[in-house]
C-alpha cells in the first residue's frame, strides 16, 4: 500500500476510535469501557486498535495531547499580534469547537485522570506562558498557578455542564476577570516577601 493511502487509513482508524470513545463515555462512563467495546463501536479490529494504542488510556491521552498542543498554541501564540484577552477568547473558542470531547471527559461520567491532567497542564501553562506583571515570584508562585489552573479547569467544566450558556468570548472574559482578582494577591506576596512557593 502506498504511503499516502496508509496514512489516510491510519487517520480514519484513529478518528473512528476517538468517536467511539467519546460516544461510549457519554453512554457508560470512561472507567467502565473496554477496548472490545470501543473497537466494536468503531467497527475496527482489535489488532488495528493495538497497532495504534496500548490501551484506552493511551487513546484518551493522545486525543488530549493533540488538543492541548493546539490549545497551547492558541493561547501562547507569541508574536501573533493578539492581546492576551483575545488569546483567551481563542482558548474558549477551541473548547467550544471540541465541546463534546471536553464535556464527556470532564463531566460526571468522564475520567478523574483526564481532569487532573487538564488541571496540571493549565497550571503549567500559567507558570510558563501567561504574561504577568514583572516581579520575583509573581504568578509563577506554585500556589497561585495551581489555583489559576484549577479555576480555568472549573470554568471550562461549569460552562460545558451548563450547556455553554454564553458565547466563548463572554466566558473567556469572565474567567480572565476572575484570574485578574487572583493575580494582584499573588504579586503582593512577591512584594512583601510572603511568597507561598
Amino acid at each position: 500500500m502506498s504511503q499516502p493511502a496508509e496514512n489516510l487509513r491510519v487517520r480514519r482508524t484513529r478518528r473512528l476510535l476517538r468517536d467511539a470513545l467519546v460516544d461510549l463515555t457519554e453512554e457508560r462512563g470512561f472507567e467502565r469501557l473496554t477496548v472490545g467495546e470501543i473497537t466494536g463501536r468503531a467497527m475496527v479490529s482489535r489488532a488495528a486498535f493495538y497497532r495504534n494504542y496500548r490501551d484506552k488510556y493511551q487513546l484518551a491521552e493522545q486525543i488530549f495531547d493533540e488538543a492541548m498542543a493546539e490549545l497551547l498554541g492558541t493561547v501562547t501564540g507569541e508574536g501573533d499580534g493578539r492581546a492576551p484577552a483575545e488569546r483567551w477568547v481563542a482558548f474558549f473558542e477551541h473548547i467550544d469547537v471540541y465541546h463534546r470531547f471536553y464535556g464527556v471527559l470532564l463531566g460526571r461520567r468522564g475520567s478523574s485522570w483526564f481532569a487532573d491532567r487538564m488541571r496540571a497542564s493549565l497550571t503549567d501553562m500559567v507558570k510558563d506562558h501567561l504574561r504577568m506583571p514583572d516581579g520575583p515570584g509573581a504568578v509563577r508562585d506554585g500556589l497561585a498557578a495551581t489555583v489559576l489552573g484549577a479555576m480555568f479547569t472549573q470554568s471550562i467544566t461549569w460552562w460545558l455542564e451548563s450547556g455553554r450558556p454564553c458565547p466563548p468570548r463572554e466566558i473567556a472574559l469572565r474567567s480572565a476577570q476572575l484570574a485578574g482578582a487572583v493575580i494582584p494577591v499573588a504579586n503582593s506576596w512577591a512584594e512583601t516577601g510572603n511568597s507561598a512557593s
